[in-house]
């Protein structure tokens, strides 16, 4: 991880989750981190900016603010995200549009604030979390993957729109990662230890995605290590999306 030295980073929903292991990451590789959230980042090592990722005036502020403290901006990583359970049937539209407001357009919102910099940036890359919903269809998360199915197509466009200008940029997939949410999801549950061994059973792997497993494949997209790799979706699943495991022998020898 050495040419993570001196890299000048902001992450959106960096406090918590995802976004605080992979701010983690970087800056134990030498980078130098904003973390962009609503609620302020308690890790001493990061400049912490509370921003709205659905505001045009705060995420404005705070991409200004990042950069001047920064001395510039060499990575976007778009990070912040809202889940959401349900059918097309359930939920009205209102709760819909929050979903893509935060999971799309906040990632367009914090981009077009940075396009700036990364333009003036030697190793410029912009890193947007998808999801294995982006492509695999999962019960009971119509909203949450639609959004994921646009910001899987968003980061093709946006590679093909600024590969010209030396940016790259490509999106990391997770499949269901152990994060404090995924917790309190489980906390919820009728039987919490069996909707754990089912979410488990569902990655081939049989079990959950650990959270440095998706921050270091952002940092890999983020890094020189990935540099002819742009407009990709780098699946961190556990298999489920590409590994098919055979089902057990039954009566009559059916597979």
């Amino acid at each position: 991880m050495t040419d993570l030295e001196g890299l000048r980073v902001i992450i959106t929903g960096g406090a918590a989750g995802i976004g605080a292991v992979t701010a983690k990451e970087f800056t134990a590789g030498g980078a130098r981190v904003a973390v962009l959230d609503v609620h302020t980042s308690t890790d001493a090592r990061v400049l912490g900016l509370v921003c709205d990722v659905t505001d045009d005036e705060s995420v404005g502020a705070a991409v200004a603010e990042a950069a001047a403290s920064l001395g510039g901006i060499d990575v976007v990583v778009n990070n912040a995200g809202i889940g959401a359970q349900g059918t097309v049937e359930d939920g009205d539209l209102d709760a819909w549009a929050k979903v893509l407001d935060v999971n799309v357009l906040g990632a367009v919102r914090v981009t077009r604030a940075a396009l700036p910099h990364l333009r003036a940036s030697e190793r410029p890359s912009v890193v947007n979390m998808c999801s294995i919903a982006a492509i695999v269809g999962l019960v009971q998360r119509a909203a949450y993957s639609a959004s994921k199915g646009a910001v899987l197509s968003l980061t093709k466009a946006m590679a093909a729109d600024h590969v010209g200008e030396g940016i790259r940029v490509n999106c990391v997939s997770p499949g269901t990662v152990d994060t404090e949410w995924v917790s309190r999801l489980l906390s919820n549950a009728d039987d919490p230890a069996l909707e754990r061994a089912t979410l488990e059973a569902r990655q081939p792997t049989g079990r959950l995605v650990p959270p440095q497993d998706v921050a270091r494949a952002v940092i890999y997209l983020a890094s020189a290590a990935s540099g002819s790799v742009t407009g990709t979706s780098l699946s961190v699943d556990g298999g489920m999306a590409n590994v098919q495991l055979p089902r057990p022998v039954v009566a009559g020898g059916d597979r």
